[in-house]
């Protein structure tokens, strides 16, 4: 595909410039700055929790090390859940800007189309099956049932007459998502041990995760990454639709094949490591197109740093709202949910 698509012109209809920056420099800068609100989090999420640490105690402790109670905590919990809350911010922000792209919707997210349940039921069935929590065992059963919920979504909306329309792929994922939640707690709330288990994990949390949890699903979300990057440009050619993008030489197929493995991955490992969290890549994607517009080649690197921002800062928020922390999921609902309601009211929600 040849390499000087226009990509403001991938809405016909739109402005020739549309989005905060209009200037390849302008954006340019805009994707270098998007970086200093992404190191405040970090900086926030290490040095703010539920205990009271100084900062000169949280810098000693990651600088210096040691065997003491604030060391550990930072060095054993603090930094394993902000790296997590990065890694997952990551993941599902670009799962969520190349199922928008994949299928010129707006509104597709993982939690609206259903991803995120299947990998939740998924994970709620391995447990009973094996009665084995560790993310180890269930990562490979998340991802098996991302990818089913996925499927079943595309076929049922993409069904009769006008295909699959915005509108129809989010209702079939708002009733897949009700459906699979619904037995996944049918599964738990029958099953106190099952329950126990993953009452946390269920409500999208980040607390107590560990290294190790890190260590599970880094492979898996670095491989969807480096996927996702290397698709906006084809990205940018299947949004002018499929005739088009066969013109200009994009391999359609392979397109879609590829976008479904890097949704797989991210979704799959982030669900596995953080619970079901919803909204994120519906928030995330609009916040870029709305800095740079619809151009895949500038909304997918953004996905590095506005999601993982806007996962920590929620997550910080969760610490110090409640004595016990809120889950980051439920943070993340109260944001995106207003979001939803905007966008579904917006008459061109079928463009990008």
């Amino acid at each position: 595909m040849s390499g000087t698509l226009d990509s403001t012109r991938v809405t016909p209809g739109r402005p020739a410039a549309s989005g905060l920056a209009r200037t390849t420099r302008t954006r340019g800068i805009l994707v270098a700055l998007s970086v200093i609100p992404l190191v405040l989090g970090i900086i926030a999420s290490l040095a703010i929790g539920s205990g009271d640490i100084p900062l000169s105690e949280v810098w000693r402790a990651l600088t210096q090390g040691g065997t003491d109670t604030t060391a550990l905590l930072i060095n054993d919990y603090r930094v394993p859940r902000t790296i997590l809350a990065v890694l997952v911010g990551i993941a599902l922000g670009l799962a969520g800007a190349i199922m928008q792209a994949l299928t010129r919707n707006p509104l597709a997210e993982p939690g609206l189309l259903g991803v995120n349940s299947g990998a939740f039921l998924a994970v709620v069935i391995s447990i009973a099956i094996t009665g084995n929590a560790d993310i180890r065992n269930f990562v490979w059963w998340s991802f098996l049932g991302a990818a089913v919920a996925a499927a079943i979504v595309y076929l049922v909306g993409s069904r009769g007459r006008g295909g699959a329309t915005p509108v129809r792929l989010v209702l079939t994922g708002v009733a897949l998502t009700a459906v699979l939640n619904g037995v996944a707690y049918a599964f738990t709330l029958t099953n106190a041990d099952i329950f126990d288990r993953i009452r946390y994990w269920q409500s999208g949390s980040l607390q107590s995760r560990t290294d190790d949890i890190v260590a599970g699903v880094l492979p898996f979300i670095v491989v969807g990454i480096l996927v996702a990057l290397a698709l906006p440009r084809a990205l940018n050619a299947v949004a002018l639709g499929d005739d088009v993008a066969i013109a200009l030489g994009a391999r359609v197929a392979s397109t879609r094949v590829l976008s479904i493995v890097a949704v797989t991955l991210l979704c799959g490992a982030a669900t596995a490591a953080a619970g079901p969290i919803g909204f994120l890549g519906l928030m995330a994607p609009y916040v870029a197109r709305a800095i740079v517009g619809p151009d895949q080649r500038w909304i997918l690197p953004l996905m590095l740093t506005i999601p993982p921002t806007i996962m920590l800062f929620a997550d910080v928020l969760g610490r110090v709202i409640v004595s016990s922390e809120m889950p980051v999921g439920v943070v993340t609902a109260f944001i995106g949910a207003p979001l939803l309601i905007v966008l579904m009211r917006r008459r061109r929600v079928a463009d990008l």
